[in-house]
């Protein structure tokens, strides 16, 4: 037992804990993964990868490391954009990276793209190892959010990047109010239905509303020592990009 705690969801649970729900939450929903993301977002979560990767900017030769890259959408847009680029996908539930090698994509981009088991708090990469540093829609579900933070700042060469893209908080109240009505009502009821799991989407909306809102998670990233942190808002703030450099 940890004498330390952390939240799952909007339960309270010992830090120890945490990553094995978590792992169990997505190694349920790996084969309806991709199929939910459309549903409960209407397909803009592509819009919003795409806004991504137009602030990214992939270059060829660049090394690109893609935490909780799950089922590969980050890495074959990067890879879309910049040929010869390479692209390493980790994330700590296997079967949402064999989700990712089924993909038809996979196999035309497997000399660029390598798919690693790790976890985001602990990298099993050397320092100084890529160029960029991409988590979409992983970091609410890290234990310690800092310590995350951290290994993408050791993992990054100098003048590399993180970015980071995450559900966020909408700016106006009764705007936040809607979509909570909608998030709460509709999303569990959605993963029953399609993937016959209630309970894991039911954690994924608790974890939306627990994640740090843009201008605390910014002091995040610049207290694990980044520079020329912005973030822009994506769909009024439903969604977040947040930058920052390694110089």
């Amino acid at each position: 037992m940890s004498d330390r705690q952390t939240h799952f969801g909007f339960q309270t649970v010992d830090e120890d804990a945490k990553a094995g729900m978590v792992h169990g939450v997505f190694s349920r929903v790996a084969s309806r993964y991709d199929v939910m993301n459309d549903l409960m977002s209407a397909g803009i979560h592509r819009i919003w990868k795409n806004a991504m990767m137009d602030w990214l900017a992939p270059r060829d030769g660049q090394q690109l490391l893609d935490v909780a890259g799950g089922t590969g959408d980050i890495a074959f847009r990067f890879l879309d954009r910049a040929p010869k680029a390479r692209v390493t996908v980790c994330d700590m539930t296997e079967s949402m990276l064999i989700e990712g090698r089924k993909r038809a994509e996979a196999e035309a981009l497997a000399q660029r793209l390598s798919w690693v088991t790790g976890d985001a708090m602990a990298l099993p990469f050397a320092d100084d190892s890529f160029d960029r540093y991409t988590i979409s829609f992983g970091i609410r579900n890290v234990t310690r959010i800092p310590d995350a933070l951290a290994e993408a700042f050791r993992v990054l060469r100098p003048g590399g990047r993180l970015m980071v893209l995450e559900f966020s908080q909408l700016p106006v109240p009764a705007m936040q109010w809607a979509y909570d009505r909608y998030s709460f009502n509709v999303i569990p009821a959605l993963g029953q239905m399609v993937a016959n799991d209630r309970d894991s989407y039911q954690y994924l909306v608790e974890s939306i509303r627990r994640f740090p809102d843009q201008d605390t998670f910014a002091g995040l990233i610049r207290d694990a020592g980044f520079e020329r942190v912005q973030y822009r808002n994506l769909s009024m703030g439903i969604a977040a990009l947040h930058s920052g450099w390694k110089l």
